[in-house]
């Protein structure tokens, strides 16, 4: 028998709440290393520089590694909506599996050609120097950070999300003592590592985070994380989603690396102002992100009860709610303009170029938040192949076309941030087409 899920404000901000306090939680690991890296009193800017560069690549190969959460937590959150999880009990270790595996290779193919990787970005001399030396530290964190996801992803199909919010709290407090311990040294005892420093500091978090998951997952749920034959029946579609959203996140670290590039080439103040500004547009996508989590695991959950009266209700309560959030962002943003730029650097050329396109970045929100809370939902109805049709040609048809038609009229970093805004508008209409389309006719039948 199918249980009946209540969708309200209380089951929804249960959900969201600690996702938002988890998501935001990896944002605010970057945030603190360019914030400190910034302020470093020897090559400040070269350093905040390189921080931008390898953060940018080490997202890449999080994000399009990192696919297989969102594809465990559909399968998970569907299986229990149908009263059918002990059907998938040994899928996570044998996704799992895959996915490390695949980790070690990118991590292997990726060490020794590290300072050719980041002459691609148009990093070059003392800049350069810093990349090679922050990413031959912080790398070994990659495949500590995919496990956590993959068990993140399988806490949210439960609908669980304040496990993952407590590991993600204590790995960003733990990251923040760390990075000033580390990058400024104690005088007496510890010399001041500055941007190696950082690196330490964030490596340190990763491994902790991965441990405190693994304990948790252990003890707090009956998913075993024993490689098990025979494969599971839904290894397949697994695999299949964890494709389409590779291919997805390829597209979008497409736009997120080019823009990383462009910003190099133009300048070291630009590139200062675009990791700031990058960095603040990460962090507000992840705290919109807690009802795009929701979305998700209740989504799914609901998707598999076949309860479609219930999912159009999630979808007008999640959008009514991330869209106070998101308000509430772009007002603070507004009303401290100038402090924000100020945490990150003292640089006068890098404020100023900061705070030239920081209005793009806030006026984007609404629009974003469209974006990521019907993301969060069609994933959770494992509509992988659709968002990848989407993004594909957001970045394709949107991005590229109008980032280098800004750069050919010399519109310089403003050409950046105008691509970004194209693509975040045709990311977020045609999840709003296909839900409607697809949802509303089977309200009718019902």
């Amino acid at each position: 028998m199918i249980t009946k899920i209540a969708v309200n404000f209380k089951n929804i901000n249960r959900l969201a709440i600690p996702a938002t306090l988890s998501g935001i939680a990896e944002p605010l690991l970057s945030i603190t290393d360019t914030a400190i890296v910034g302020n470093i009193p020897v090559n400040g800017v070269e350093s905040l520089a390189a921080a931008g560069i390898v953060g940018s690549f080490l997202s890449m190969l999080i994000w399009v590694l990192g696919q297989t959460r969102s594809a465990i937590s559909a399968i998970i959150s569907q299986y229990l909506g149908a009263n059918r999880l002990n059907e998938v009990q040994n899928l996570p270790a044998q996704a799992i599996f895959l996915n490390l595996t695949l980790s070690f290779l990118v991590l292997g193919s990726t060490v020794f050609v590290v300072e050719d990787i980041f002459k691609l970005f148009e990093a070059s001399g003392k800049i350069l120097e810093y990349c090679v030396s922050y990413y031959s530290i912080r790398v070994w964190g990659f495949p500590f950070t995919l496990f956590t996801f993959a068990l993140f992803g399988i806490f949210r199909g439960l609908q669980n999300t304040f496990y993952p919010m407590l590991v993600a709290m204590i790995g960003a407090g733990l990251n923040i003592v760390l990075d000033f311990v580390l990058v400024y040294g104690i005088e007496g005892y510890l010399p001041a590592l500055y941007l190696e420093g950082a690196a330490w500091a964030s490596l340190i978090a990763q491994m902790v985070m991965a441990v405190m998951t693994f304990f948790l997952l252990r003890a707090k749920t009956n998913i075993s994380l024993r490689l098990q034959l025979p494969v599971n029946k839904e290894l397949k579609s697994l695999v299949y989603m964890s494709l389409n959203l590779f291919i997805r996140t390829l597209a979008l670290n497409t736009a997120l690396l080019l823009a990383v590039r462009e910003a190099t080439a133009l300048g070291i103040q630009y590139i200062g102002a675009h990791t700031i500004a990058i960095n603040i547009w990460l962090f507000t996508a992840f705290f919109i992100d807690g009802y795009s989590a929701a979305g998700n695991s209740m989504g799914g959950r609901l998707f598999g009860a076949k309860d479609y009266n219930g999912l159009w209700s999630l979808a007008k309560k999640i959008n009514s709610y991330g869209m106070v959030i998101c308000l509430f962002l772009l007002l603070m943003g507004f009303l401290f303009y100038e402090p924000i730029g100020r945490l990150f650097s003292k640089e006068t050329q890098v404020l100023t170029t900061f705070y030239s396109i920081f209005f793009i970045v806030l006026l984007g929100l609404p629009v974003n938040a469209i974006a990521f809370l019907f993301d969060g939902m069609f994933k959770g109805m494992g509509k992988m192949k659709f968002l990848r049709n989407i993004l594909l040609g957001a970045t394709f048809f949107g991005f590229v076309p109008t980032l280098y038609l800004g750069l050919h009229f010399n519109l310089g970093i403003y050409a950046i941030w105008i691509a970004f805004l194209v693509w975040m508008l045709l990311r977020s209409l045609p999840l709003v087409w296909k839900f409607r389309t697809t949802f509303k006719p089977l309200l009718q039948k019902e």
